[in-house]
C-alpha cells in the first residue's frame, strides 16, 4: 500500500484547506484510516479517524472545525479543515492499517504534508 498526501500549504487564520491522501495497492481489509499531525519536537497526535462504516472520531481541538471523509471509489481519504488556527500548524500524515488472519498488524503512512496557518 502506498499513500500520497497532498493539499497542504499556507493559510490565514480562519481560512480553510483540504488535504487528500490517495491510496494505491492492495487495500483489502483496510480498517484503520486516519489523519495525524506532528509539530517539530512533539509527539505525533491523532487528528481524526474514520471506520469502514463511516463512523468518525476527532481530537477535541479540531472537533467542529475539521471533517474527515473517504471516497472508496477513488481510494482517497480527505481532511477538510475550516476555521484554521495558528496552532493547527503542523505536518499532517495519513495512516492506514489492517489486521489479516495469521499476519502481524500492517501499518502504512503517507509522506506528510505541511500546513502552516498565519495569524
Amino acid at each position: 500500500v502506498q499513500l500520497q498526501a497532498s493539499g497542504g500549504g499556507l493559510a490565514e487564520a480562519g481560512g480553510s484547506l483540504r488535504l487528500s491522501c490517495a491510496a494505491s495497492g492492495s487495500l483489502h481489509s483496510i480498517d484503520v484510516v486516519a489523519w495525524y499531525r506532528q509539530v517539530s519536537g512533539k509527539q505525533r497526535e491523532l487528528v481524526a479517524s474514520i471506520t469502514p462504516g463511516f463512523n468518525t472520531n476527532y481530537a477535541y481541538s479540531v472537533k467542529g472545525r475539521f471533517t474527515i471523509s473517504r471516497d472508496s471509489a477513488k481510494n482517497t481519504l480527505y481532511l477538510q479543515m475550516n476555521s484554521l488556527m495558528p496552532e493547527d500548524t503542523a505536518v499532517y500524515y495519513c495512516r492506514m492499517g489492517r489486521v489479516r488472519l495469521g499476519r502481524p498488524f500492517e501499518e502504512y503512512w503517507g509522506q506528510g504534508t505541511q500546513v502552516t496557518v498565519s495569524s
